[in-house]
Order: structure tokens, then sequence, then C-alpha cells
């Protein structure tokens, strides 16, 4: 599914540069200039880029291992590897956007981005392919945290809505059309380029956009000209969600030996001393990533922790069918991705209901959305049980469904109610946070559902095998599910209110 929200969180309070003064804010709000559109959609191509990336690429990902080979481990780092990479370098990347200024930035890691996605496409085996795609994570982890910033710039605090009111729909489009497309993209072998056409279409519009936005984007001053880049406290967060990530992922491949059993907890210890160390520079006045207060309030945190479990779940369920349907039924990339169209179709259905409701359920309404998600996975597990290897795509569509139904009722809440609890001077930290949490529970996710997935398939090959695998990994999924309905009852009970 996705690696960015499909509501930016909190967008008004982060963090920003001044608006020009040169152009009254309310004539900005009124009628936006034809440049400042145009600078928008050079802001859109950044954020779908991304988006489509981490979507196609998990569509893809049985027919990369197909041809480059590897183990089945291959599968989950086409993806794990991005995602991860992106986690922790969305500290970064916000924080450059301060020191250089967002447009700067912007347009340096689009740069970045297009040529990473051209080593993508020109991998001769897993390794290079999976170290590229870490790369790839990491320029998009520079790219992004610019784009909110840059649409206020361009709008101002008025204006800014008209230009959300269009990016929301449209990065759900490209949620629902991201699979669909990935796997149309695969099956036409253009020119031969098989896959690889997955990461080439990134260049033509990685060049027309850096033209463009070098010419439309406005250009302000950094917000912390002069400050210093924290680079002990990123390595620190970087090498602890790598320790937890990688073992979990090649624990199976390797049996298990002592080291990936001991790794993920030198992991954990390594997040703490990153806490630590952002402690220690808030009480010295030296610049955080991450605001020290945000993690003692214990529905924040416990907003983390569903973050990090539904996206989990969300992650592993797509691995699971995208696995299922394309190495053991012998589907193909598009045919897979129309099986599986119902979940982000079904998910605008439920972003919709919860939007109607949310103001008079509240945290409620998340209770509901997991309780409605983990039942629909729940029903596709009897499905596959009942089946077995005479499963068709029509079995799942209603329970597909019900599962997409729930999730989108999750998505379009859930930030606004785990950030309602924070203060507005908060709000930058809180949600660049959120985001990073976001990443780093999609590569667990994939890990620890991949995990149980290939371990239940071992050397079969046939159908049964695959339709088994996804059995178990879903109940993993359903699993993380429960957790994150635990969470719930921590948070605050309403969501922040619109500022």
């Amino acid at each position: 599914m996705t690696s960015t929200t499909l509501e930016p969180p909190a967008t008004a309070d982060l963090p920003t540069a001044a608006a020009p003064p040169a152009e009254p804010e309310a004539a900005r709000a009124a009628a936006p200039s034809r440049a400042v559109w145009i600078g928008f959609l050079v802001v859109l191509a950044a954020s779908v880029m991304d988006l489509l990336d981490a979507t196609i690429a998990q569509t893809a990902a049985p027919a990369i291992r197909q041809e480059l080979g590897g183990s089945y481990a291959t599968i989950e780092w086409t993806t794990a590897a991005y995602t991860l990479a992106m986690a922790t370098g969305l500290l970064l990347g916000g924080r450059l956007g301060d020191l250089f200024g967002r447009r700067q930035v912007l347009l340096g890691g689009m740069a970045a981005f297009t040529g990473a996605s051209v080593l993508c496409a020109l991998a001769p085996s897993p390794e290079l392919l999976i170290g590229a795609r870490a790369l790839q994570g990491l320029t998009a982890a520079v790219m992004v945290p610019q784009c909110f910033g840059l649409i206020r710039e361009l709008f101002g605090d008025e204006g800014q809505q008209k230009a959300f009111a269009i990016f929301g729909p449209v990065m759900g489009l490209a949620a629902v059309v991201g699979p669909l497309m990935g796997g149309a993209i695969v099956d036409a072998d253009l020119l031969g380029t098989g896959w690889r056409a997955i990461f080439l279409i990134n260049v033509p519009i990685g060049l027309a956009a850096l033209v463009i936005g070098r010419r439309s984007l406005p250009q302000t001053a950094p917000v912390a000209s002069g400050a210093r880049l924290d680079l002990p406290s990123v390595l620190l967060a970087m090498a602890g969600g790598l320790a937890i990530v990688y073992p979990l992922v090649e624990g199976r491949e390797r049996g298990w030996p002592a080291w990936c059993v001991a790794l993920p907890f030198a992991g954990v210890a390594l997040l703490g001393a990153f806490a630590a160390l952002q402690a220690r520079r808030h009480r010295a006045g030296a610049t955080t990533l991450v605001e020290p207060s945000l993690l003692k309030r214990r529905p924040y945190v416990s907003g983390l922790a569903l973050v990090a479990t539904f996206i989990g779940a969300m992650g592993g369920m797509v691995l699971a069918l995208n696995v299922m349907f394309q190495t053991g039924l012998g589907f193909t990339p598009l045919a897979c991705g129309v099986a599986t169209a119902a979940i982000p179709l079904a998910a605008i259905g439920g972003s919709i209901t919860s939007a109607v409701i949310v103001g008079r359920l509240g945290r409620i309404v998340l209770w509901i959305g997991t309780g409605t998600m983990a039942a629909g996975l729940l029903i596709v597990d009897l499905v596959l049980r009942a089946q077995g290897a005479e499963l068709s795509a029509w079995d799942l569509v209603l329970p597909l469904v019900v599962t997409g139904f729930g999730m989108g009722m999750i998505f379009m809440p859930m930030f606004d109610i785990v950030l309602a609890g924070v203060e507005p001077h908060q709000l930058g930290s809180a949600s660049g946070l959120l985001e990073s949490i976001q990443q780093l529970g999609m590569s667990i996710g994939i890990a620890v559902v991949g995990t149980v997935l290939f371990d239940v398939v071992g050397s079969g090959h046939g159908p049964a095998a695959f339709v088994s695998g996804a059995d178990h990994a879903l109940l993993v999924s359903v699993g993380l599910l429960a957790v994150a309905a635990v969470t719930v009852a921590f948070l605050p009970r309403h969501a922040r209110a619109a500022h």
C-alpha cells in the first residue's frame, strides 16, 4: 500500500519559513497566480514519485526476484530497504530544509532521487538493487519533508487549504493507481525493460520537475541558517532502526544464529541512546531532531505505538497477498494489482465515512476501524483455509472490501487524534517523528509478517504452500491490529481542532 499519509498532519503549524511580505496574505489566498499553481505541481510530483515508488515496487517484488534471483528475503528487502532508509532519513531531511531552505533541499533531493531511480533500474543483482533502494529511500526522506512547507510558502496560511483540498485526493488516487500501474508496466515489458521500467519512469518526471521547479518555486531564507546539524543523533537513529529490521528479515534465511536474536535488543538500546542524546542536547540549549518532552507524553507515545502497529499490519498484509497471488498462484503483476484493488477502493469509502463521524465519536472511530479491518482479514483467513489451492481472486473480493473499508476509517483521523494532546510548539517535531515511525513500522511489519509467511512456505512450491503461508501471515497482521486497538485507549478522546 502506501508509505505516505493521505492527510497532511497539522500542516498549518509545521515550522516553515515566513511567507514573502511583498503580496498581501488575503490576496494570495483569494487568487493564487499561475506561477504558484505551477510550483504546486512540482511539489505534487515529488510526493507522487515517493508514494508510487513504495506501492509499485511492492507489487513488482516477486517479478524482480524471479529475474534477479536471491532468497525470499529479497522480496521483503525490495520494500523494507526503502522504508527503513526513509524512516531514519526523515529526521535528517526535515532539518536540512530548515538549515538550507526548502526550495534548495527539495530540488537537491529530487535530483538525487532521480539518480537513485536510475541505479535501481540498472541493478544487475539483488544486493545492488537493495542498496539502490536504500539510497532511493534516503533521498526521498530529503525530498518529501519539504513539500508541506513549500505549499505554505506558495499559498500562505489561508490559501494553503485550497492546495490541500487537491493534495489529499491526488495522493489517494496515487495509492489506488500505484499497484495497478506497477503491474501494467511490468506486464507491458516496455522495450524489454520489464520491472526496470517502474524505476525509469521517474527519470522524465524528475527531470521535468527539476527544470520547472527552478523557475517556479519560491526562494525564501532558511529558518535555521547557521545552526549545526546533529549527525551523531542521525547515525544513532539509523543504526538502531537497521539493527532491529535486519535480523528480522535475514534471521530465517540464516537459521536464527545468536546475533540475529541479540541484534534487535541492541537496536532498541541504540534508539534509547538516541533519545538520551536528544534530552542532553536540549538541556544544553542545542538544536535537537526530536523535541524530548514529546516522549514524556503518554498519549503521544501511545500514538507512536498505534501508528507503528497499524502500518506494520498493513504492510505485512500487502506483502502476504502479493506473494500468494504472484509466486503461489501464478498471477501476473497486473492481475495481482486488480485482485487487490478492492482494498484501496474500499479505503476511500472508509475515509469518507470516518470524516463524517469522527467529530462526534472521536477515538472510537479508531476502534471501529481496527475491528473492521481485523474482521476482514479473519474472513480472508477463513476463505484461504476453505479454498486452499483452488482459491481465486473472486473469492476474496468481499472480505478485502471489508478490510479496506476498516483501513480507510483508521487512516483519516489517526494523525489528528494522536496530535491532539501536543502543544503548538511541539507540532513540527511531533509530525516528523510520526512520519519516521510510520516508515519504521512498515519495515518491521514486512519483516515480521514476511518471516512467518516464508517460514510456513518453507521449501514448498505449489499453490497450497503459499496459500497456507499467507493464511498464517495474515493472522500476524490481525495480532498487530489487536495491539493497535489496545493503544487507542490511551489516546486523546477527540482529534486536534483545525487551526
